[in-house]
């Protein structure tokens, strides 16, 4: 874990390398600084020498100085080092995660991987500089005040040696007693965001079913859950403070006590003693500093541990090193398919699927929920790898295929229509970065889009907000529909993407496809006969099988989930749908 982050210093080692070099000076000039003082009440004091005052007073305020430039620096440094640290953690999980399939993707939840980007990240920001200046700057500071308390008289040293010891075990009782509740508070921050994720993604539908109090409580116990485990971390730290306060004071009166001793005995001068007490001060709130450091770094290590997974997470879907770079056409092939989303699953999704479809071909696909429409049509762009068996498009395995090469030849309009903050065009430019307007025009015009967006006052430049919140549900669907259009495919793929607009705009959409790309691929996936019906030939999906394969009027003769179907929508009889069926 710790080589994994530490990885990502990267341009940012020698301000990692100044910030301890920094506070290794700022401590120097501190531990000297109590050395002069002593001297100054020996020498110039009790030796009535005002020219040993001002000579070693003007040594006492260069060194204050210089340890006032060694400590900027050290902060500066430091920040510059743990930001950028952080910076390149956030873009190195990014970056990761862009290139994550499907299957990765399940793996982690979309509030998990906000709160590693976000609160985890952050974590390790503030540790890193804890550890670039306290977690040097205390040990250093504590040995060199150790060693020069034994130059002064070693057997007052020894008394710090054994309040060192006791504190130092102490602090590690008490870490080891703090950490699983520190590991466990990141997982309940998931939770938490996952619910706030839901509340404003779904604010509609929340207001809509006057669900506001019901959502306040589920926040409440998100937030309680974390309270709670804070709670019990911060128990077991409470103790701390006061332990170390009674030593910190224990440690005084004993110096103190021993000192005049030793001073009436001739032992020991009064700016030694004077000296001993300061460096007692340091050495003790120097370990006080220490256990703010391992609390930060228990802290860290179970948020390092959190954003490692993801940085180490390899995808599951990879280009082969010879990887082929041309689609020939947009004819689809299953041989022997079968697929499962997990290695563990008890049972395959899709069993067996054998299919050929022709490039330019428009093939309808139905079947009940859960059927495995969307599961089927997924394995052609490789948004995840068969388990069983090949899909070839162009007569070429999908996996033998660069990736990106096969994505931009397999425009895919998803079941969940998203559309991103921006003007219209912005968006649609996401099919072609480099499509002109007119070819946006066009696009729209074959998506029955550009009716809506003429209408409105900013025309293409219109913005959509987040989440395409200012518009309806079959205006997005259209406009994600113009967007995968403008890839110019060879195989289109619409997954149920025309279930939000009205029939007759269906009809038209499908009409566009029919006369403006005839030589791409079309998959239609709907729950309406009237969708498909007019397909070249239509696949009947029932529980991962292929039910039935054929023309509309094929499947009308021979497939009975079709034929009731048909003739429920159609009001010849019944009143069954794919559900019931299935």
């Amino acid at each position: 874990m710790v080589k994994t982050l530490l990885k990502e210093v990267k341009e940012y080692k020698w301000a990692s390398i100044i910030t301890p070099i920094c506070m290794i000076g700022e401590v120097i000039c501190e531990i000297v600084i109590p050395k002069l003082m002593g001297r100054i009440v020996d020498d110039g004091v009790y030796g009535n020498n005002l020219g040993i005052i001002y000579q070693i007073g003007i040594r006492m305020i260069i060194i204050a100085i210089l340890g006032l430039i060694a400590g900027l620096g050290g902060a500066y440094f430091g920040a510059k080092a743990s930001t950028g640290l952080a910076k390149n953690l956030r873009k190195k999980m990014y970056d990761n995660i862009q290139t994550f399939s499907f299957a990765n993707i399940d793996k982690f939840s979309t509030s998990g991987l906000v709160t590693r980007l976000t609160t985890d990240v952050t974590n390790i920001q503030n540790a890193y500089m804890m550890t670039l200046r306290m977690a040097m700057r205390a040990p250093a500071s504590l040995i060199i005040a150790l060693i020069a308390a034994f130059s002064i008289n070693a057997k007052i040293a020894l008394i710090y040696v054994a309040a060192v010891v006791f504190l130092g075990g102490f602090l590690m009782f008490i870490m080891n007693r703090a950490t699983k509740y520190f590991k466990q508070v990141f997982e309940k921050y998931d939770e938490l965001n996952e619910s706030v994720q839901e509340n404003v993604s779904a604010i509609r539908v929340v207001k809509a079913y006057v669900r506001e109090d019901y959502e306040n409580d589920k926040f409440k116990k998100a937030a309680l859950n974390i309270y709670n485990m804070f709670v019990k971390a911060e128990m077991n730290l409470v103790y701390m403070s006061p332990v170390m306060t009674v030593t910190v004071n224990a440690c005084v009166l004993l110096i103190s006590w021993v000192g005049a001793h030793m001073i009436v005995g001739g032992e020991l001068s009064t700016g030694d003693l004077l000296a001993l007490l300061a460096y007692c001060m340091k050495i003790l709130m120097n370990l006080m500093m220490l256990g703010m450091v391992f609390v930060m770094l228990t802290m860290a290590q179970a948020s390092g541990e959190r954003i490692s997974e993801v940085i180490e997470e390899k995808a599951s879907i990879t280009n082969k090193p010879d990887a082929i770079t041309t689609v020939p056409d947009g004819s689809i092939s299953f041989e022997n398919v079968s697929f499962a989303y997990t290695a563990d699953s008890e049972e395959p999704v899709l069993k067996e699927i054998n299919l050929e479809i022709k490039s330019g071909e428009t093939i309808g696909i139905i079947g009940g929920t859960g059927s495995a429409k969307s599961s089927l049509v997924n394995l052609i762009s490789r948004l995840y790898d068969v388990t069983d068996g090949a899909v070839k498009v162009g007569g070429i395995d999908v996996r033998d295929y660069d990736m990106e090469t096969l994505r931009d030849q397999v425009s895919v309009v998803l079941q969940k229509n998203v559309l991103f903050s921006g003007s219209i065009y912005e968006n649609l430019r996401w099919g072609d970065k480099n499509a002109t307007d007119e070819e946006c025009k066009r696009a729209c015009d074959m998506a029955c889009a550009s009716e809506f967006i003429e209408k409105m006052p900013d025309g293409y430049n219109t913005v959509i907000e987040q989440g395409g919140s200012n518009v309806s549900g079959g205006q997005r669907q259209r406009l994600c529909i113009a967007r995968a259009l403008l890839k110019k495919p060879k195989i289109l793929i619409l997954d149920d993407s025309t279930s939000a607009v009205d029939t007759a705009t269906d009809a038209k959409i499908r009409k566009a496809f029919a006369e403006e790309i005839p030589g791409t691929t079309k998959l239609i996936i709907a729950q309406r006969i009237s969708s498909v019906q007019g397909c070249d030939r239509i696949i009947v999906m029932d529980d991962g099988k292929v039910n039935g394969f054929g023309t509309h009027d094929e499947l009308l003769a021979s497939n009975e989930i079709y034929r009731e179907v048909y003739e429920s929508q159609t009001g010849v009889s019944g009143d069954a749908d794919f559900d019931q069926l299935a």
